[in-house]
């Protein structure tokens, strides 16, 4: 057993990958999954698989972030944009801009770290559930204390997700081509038979890619969201048990996904097959929490979805590292795709 913890959450894998781990199901990208998965780059064509970083546009679909704003750099008293450098020094001709963003790092397309989701459990069984992450981590701070008050998280960052580059086979599962616009709670039954269907094969190690066509709604919008596109386009059923169980046997190394939070957002209220007690959002406590899985949210897939099917394939190099941003909870992502 881990050193942290004398018992685990049911259905979880902590300590699969090492007492210390924090890469979770990233430990899955070996030299030998990479290599696989530069073989479905055959054509050296590339999709860009990021909204600019000020999509969606406003905060209808999550109250609490907002859109990336700008601060100036100052040079002395100087501010550092478009800046002539002879203002500083005569001796100078060049032009010179820098500038600070604040910028919530789950906005626009974004990884979830572990940091992100974690849940009360009791870890070290005396009895009273504590807050506990993935492997049965508890964030701290940089001087090894608890962060109530504080901000950043050594333990789970992020940062530990971009250490393996974040490179490997990505798989397209095209839900928007079989479900349209319509909100669909996905259940395994349904996700089977668009497997099925489509004649798509997820291995260990795949990156699953989840196209709902909410991104493209997104871009259609042009920063100008309706509240109705909160309840629009396919969402993984996190309450169904065989769902869930697929997930853990099929050993995908992450899941990312075109719509809000892969699963039916809480931002959205209570779902009402919330048990009495119990997590909001079921699968990212089952894939965070407990299997190390990494979850992406918000990212586009329609033109990579589109050019697949006419070339009747669902297979893809991805490379998709997040920001090493040491405490960071999440973090902004430019995926990119080679067919």
């Amino acid at each position: 057993m881990g050193k942290r913890w004398k018992k685990r959450p049911e259905g979880s894998n902590w300590a699969e990958f090492g007492d210390d781990d924090q890469r979770g199901r990233m430990n899955l990208l070996t030299e030998a999954c990479r290599l696989q998965a530069l073989k479905e780059a055959r054509t050296g064509r590339a999709f860009c698989l990021s909204h600019p970083l000020d999509r969606p546009g406003g905060s209808v679909l999550n109250a609490f972030r907002k859109p990336p704003v700008f601060h100036p750099v100052m040079r002395g008293d100087l501010v550092y944009f478009n800046l002539a450098m002879e203002e500083a020094d005569p001796r100078y001709t060049d032009v010179g801009s820098d500038e600070a963003v604040m910028l919530y790092t789950q906005y626009s397309t974004h990884w979830d770290g572990f940091a992100h989701k974690g849940s009360l459990f009791d870890a070290n069984g005396d009895g009273t559930a504590e807050k506990v992450f993935y492997n049965g981590f508890q964030i701290v701070d940089r001087d090894g204390r608890g962060t109530q008050g504080q901000l950043g998280a050594i333990n789970v960052s992020v940062a530990r997700m971009a250490e393996t580059g974040v490179q490997g086979r990505g798989v397209m599962l095209d839900l928007c081509h079989h479900f349209g616009d319509e909100r669909v709670d996905v259940t395994w039954e349904r996700l089977e038979s668009v497997l099925k269907v489509d004649s798509v094969t997820v291995e260990k190690g795949d990156i699953l890619c989840i196209h709902t066509g909410l991104g493209e709604l997104i871009r259609e919008a042009n920063g100008r969201l309706d509240s109705s596109i909160r309840t629009k386009c396919a969402v993984l059923d996190g309450y169904d048990k065989r769902l869930l169980e697929w997930i853990a046997d099929t050993g995908i190394a992450a899941i990312a996904a075109d719509n809000l939070a892969v699963e039916r957002s809480s931002t959205l209220g209570a779902d009402p097959r919330l048990p009495h007690r119990g997590p909001g959002l079921p699968l990212h406590e089952h894939c965070l929490f407990k299997l190390g899985i990494h979850l992406g949210e918000l990212w586009y897939f329609t033109e990579l979805a589109a050019w697949l099917r006419q070339n009747g394939r669902s297979r893809f190099l991805l490379t998709a590292p997040p920001l090493r941003l040491p405490g960071a909870a999440g973090s902004p992502v430019t995926p990119v795709a080679t067919v």
